[in-house]
Parts: C-alpha cells; sequence; structure tokens
C-alpha cells in the first residue's frame, strides 16, 4: 500500500487510454477494502457504489417471464451487474460482451471481489468484443450471429447521450435501436445504465421501437461523497 493509501493493482493503456485499478481500505468506513477503476484520467466505477448496477439487473428481470432466461450484459466492469443477473434463479445464460480484454483479465486473475464468482460459474460466459458492433451486426460471423435474449442490460455509456466514443451514437438512434430488437426474445427487456436524468429524446426513440418504455430512479447513499447519489434505468420492453 503506498502512503496516499492506494495500492495499483494493474495499470495499462488501452483503446480508450490509461486503463487503472487500484484498492485502498477506507478507515473512516470500517477498514472498508474498495475497488475503484479509473479510464484515461476519469474516475470510472468503485466496488463500494454498486447498487445501481445491481438494479439494472433486478429491474429488467423482475419484468420478464420465463423458466431459462438469457441474458446478454454490455460492459463488464467490476462484475455487479452479471452477478446480479447470475443470482436469479431462473436465469440459464449470462453472456458478459466487454471491449477491453484487460478487463476480463482482471476477473480472471481474481484481482476483483467477483473475480472468482463470475469465473467459476457455468452460467457465465466472457466475451472480449465490442457490444455495438456486435448487437447491430447481421454478418454470419458476428459472435452472436443468431442468438436471442429475455434481457439485454447495458453500462458502457455515461448515459445515451454522454458517450465513451463517438462511434456508439448510431446505436442510440431509432435504426439502432430496431437492430437491437433482432436480439431479443418476444417480451424480453432492454434496460439501460444512466449517470444522466432521462433524455426525453432518447425516451421517444425508445417509445417508437419497444413498448411499456419507462424509467426507473435509482437513489443510494454514496460514502465517498457523504451524500445521497442518484441513477437512472431505462427499461423498454419488446413487442
Amino acid at each position: 500500500m503506498s502512503p496516499s493509501g492506494f495500492e495499483e493493482l494493474d495499470y495499462g493503456e488501452t483503446q480508450l487510454g490509461e486503463l487503472i485499478l487500484r484498492r485502498r481500505v477506507v478507515r473512516s468506513l470500517d477498514g472498508a477494502e474498495v475497488f475503484e477503476v479509473k479510464l484515461d484520467g476519469e474516475f470510472l466505477m468503485s466496488s463500494l457504489v454498486n447498487e445501481a448496477e445491481i438494479a439494472l439487473a433486478t429491474e429488467a428481470l423482475s419484468l420478464i417471464e420465463c423458466d431459462a432466461c438469457d441474458v446478454l450484459v454490455g460492459g463488464l466492469g467490476l462484475g455487479y451487474t452479471a452477478k446480479a443477473a447470475l443470482d436469479d434463479e431462473r436465469v440459464r445464460l449470462v453472456v458478459v460482451v466487454e471491449y477491453l480484454d484487460r478487463v476480463i483479465d482482471w476477473h480472471r486473475r481474481r484481482l476483483v471481489p467477483l473475480g472468482r464468482a463470475l469465473t467459476e460459474d457455468a452460467r457465465c460466459r466472457l466475451m472480449h468484443a465490442d457490444f455495438f458492433a456486435a448487437v447491430m451486426s447481421s454478418a454470419p460471423d458476428c459472435p452472436l450471429s443468431g442468438d436471442r435474449f429475455h434481457a439485454i442490460l447495458l453500462d458502457v455509456d455515461h448515459s445515451p447521450a454522454c458517450l465513451l466514443q463517438p462511434a456508439h451514437a448510431a446505436f442510440y438512434t431509432r435504426a439502432g435501436l430496431e437492430r437491437l430488437t433482432d436480439r431479443l426474445h418476444a417480451g424480453g427487456v432492454f434496460a439501460v445504465w444512466s449517470a444522466d436524468p432521462p433524455e426525453q429524446g432518447f425516451l421517444d426513440r425508445l417509445g417508437s421501437v419497444f413498448v411499456d418504455v419507462s424509467v426507473r430512479e435509482c437513489v443510494f447513499d454514496n460514502p465517498l461523497q457523504n451524500q445521497d447519489d442518484v441513477n437512472y434505468i431505462y427499461l423498454a420492453r419488446s413487442g
């Protein structure tokens, strides 16, 4: 542990910039062990604040009627969305598509708290690919070719309007959302995490493609900032 209180567990340059995984013990929180991720100089996520990532899975799955559910997760991160999906006893398969192979490696090397739980669960498959390219492609060699899911959970961009990469914008258009429905079973649910309040334009586009569109507000205590925080989850059911 460095004098600053942080232990750097992994560092590397990626297509999106400098990626750092670090661990620290927060004495003010009874010595809680916290894992944090920084990307391109910006704080990205923390194991101490995961309520919304968990709710992304639980809220979507609560709307689905199936006995053997297949779930697609866009974005692995620290693994809380994938683990929450696996905790639902109805779930048969969780496919997690992650753009950065270094993040997948954290889990396989057990550098993060949920690494063992995900990699040792036979129902969980970690895939190194571009989620947006995979779900929008109709090519026969696409890694998701022919696959359909009961739920698709997306946690990659900060919001549908605040993107990690400009190339993601095409996915959030009406045409992109229509292409996404080809990956869903009838009655399946598409859910998107957002750090920003609902954007009417995206809600309108969802409503033009899906039915039963709604937004869930997830309010939680953020002990890192000593205040309540709020995230949002868009939910849309296919017809």
